[in-house]
């Protein structure tokens, strides 16, 4: 090759790659607008559980207590896809400001998330549950006891207390534990992130604008439900 050729070559070659770059970055961009045309969600109300999971008065919350619309939130502290949404979970749930959320602990990733489920509940005793909870999907590390102990003190808890009331509350936390599951198997939900908006499940991690459009068409759905229950008189 003539050397009077080689940066016409090179000046090719970076075209073409910033090319190909913009065709990639255009054609994801393409693939989120056609993923948010798609409505969002999946209806489960044919399930007929519905109504009991979001009714759950036995399930830790937050968030307004008549607020218009329920999130059931099933999640394990080790789930990467439950710690990558909660972040955006979080910020949709502060910009909208009308939601009540319910925590479906499912620790379906082995002892180490069972302990820490345990331990969660356990501290609703102390009126801190939600601070343990995003303690716990935002903690860096392993969840040892060391770990554990620390997000709870981190919660302003007491760890002498909370062990005293895990203690007390075995068999009940149990019991909780097993009805989640029981609840996930019955709106048919493999794994973990899911999350219940009235009547639609969405699976997996989403964003901040997803979980806008999930509360946006829950809610409509539920307008459209309680109009139909009002003109036919059921």
């Amino acid at each position: 090759m003539d050397e009077a050729d080689h940066p016409r070559r090179v000046r090719f070659d970076r075209r073409a790659l910033l090319t190909l770059a913009g065709a990639g970055l255009a054609g994801w961009a393409g693939g989120r607008v056609l993923s948010r045309s798609v409505p969002i969600g999946r209806d489960v109300s044919a399930s007929g559980a519905v109504a009991a999971i979001l009714d759950d008065d036995g399930t830790p919350t937050s968030g307004p207590a008549a607020a218009g619309l329920r999130l059931a939130v099933f999640s394990d502290y080790r789930c990467p896809a439950c710690r990558q949404a909660f972040p955006a979970l979080e910020a949709a749930l502060a910009a909208d400001g009308d939601v009540r959320v319910l925590y479906k602990d499912w620790p379906i990733f082995g002892p180490p998330s069972e302990r820490a489920a345990q331990v969660a509940l356990a501290s609703a005793a102390q009126g801190i549950y939600a601070q343990v909870h995003r303690r716990l999907m935002t903690a860096p590390g392993t969840f040892d006891q060391r770990m554990l102990q620390d997000a709870v003190r981190r919660a302003g808890g007491d760890w002498a207390r909370l062990l005293v009331d895990l203690a007390a509350g075995r068999e009940r936390i149990a019991a909780q534990l097993r009805r989640h599951a029981g609840e996930a198997q019955a709106i048919a939900l493999p794994g973990t992130p899911g999350y219940l908006a009235g009547p639609l499940l969405v699976l997996g991690a989403i964003d901040t604008a997803d979980f806008a459009r999930l509360f946006a068409r829950a809610r409509a759905m539920t307008t459209a439900a309680k109009s139909t229950e009002a003109a036919t008189g059921s």
